[in-house]
């Protein structure tokens, strides 16, 4: 499915319509944000308890701060719930071994975007998606369709998306270049992180 079409095609058909957008760091936010910020009321959610250690998480939300002052003013709303990595340790319970990409990945993807569809839902957003897709390191397919799993479970729409497309993952490089934003070596958990250095 070209979810890269469908979005175009949703986003061109609901401006002004509000948005919350999972925003898993500042890197994957960029490229997301400046194609959204002018089409639709876009808030941003850090919800990542699968991040570790907290430094890490402070890190990562320090530059995400920085770039929505930098770049759009502080126009776009963030939302930032007390660190937490208690729902993540209990969703990767029996998964601590899977490979990255694999079925721990899926559970950490399926927690966030059940989290922000459920607050979209509470705080009656019109739409809801994540800036994961923006990864050549993770499943698009899969995403999308947690997305809209969510979206039936919840009753608030999701924006299929694959943000990685039309150079996408390039120019989320380029705007970190040009804010000087921290980009990660690892996608978030102890798991990811022991891989890493592996």
């Amino acid at each position: 499915m070209d979810y890269n079409a469908l979005f175009k095609d949703l986003i061109g058909n609901n401006e002004g319509k509000r948005l919350l957008l999972h925003c898993c760091c500042a890197p994957c936010s960029t490229h997301p944000l400046e194609l959204l910020s002018d089409r639709m009321k876009v808030t941003a959610l850090y919800y990542n308890p699968n991040i570790y250690p907290m430094s890490e998480w402070d890190k990562r939300l320090d530059n995400l701060v920085y770039y929505l002052h930098e770049r759009f003013a502080d126009r776009i709303e963030l939302i930032v719930p007390e660190y937490n990595p208690t729902p993540f340790i209990k969703t990767s319970q029996g998964l601590t071994r899977e490979p990255e990409g694999g079925l721990r990945c899926n559970a950490c993807i399926q927690l966030r975007l059940d989290e922000t569809a459920r607050y979209a839902a509470q705080y009656k957003y019109d739409f809801f998606c994540s800036t994961l897709s923006i990864s050549p390191h993770k499943n698009c397919q899969l995403i999308n369709d947690i997305g809209y799993r969510m979206e039936e479970k919840y009753g608030v729409a999701y924006l299929p998306n694959d943000f990685k497309k039309e150079n996408g993952f390039l120019h989320s490089i380029e705007l970190c270049k040009r804010y000087g934003i921290y980009r990660q070596n690892y996608c978030g958990c102890k798991y990811s992180k022991g891989d890493n250095n592996e």
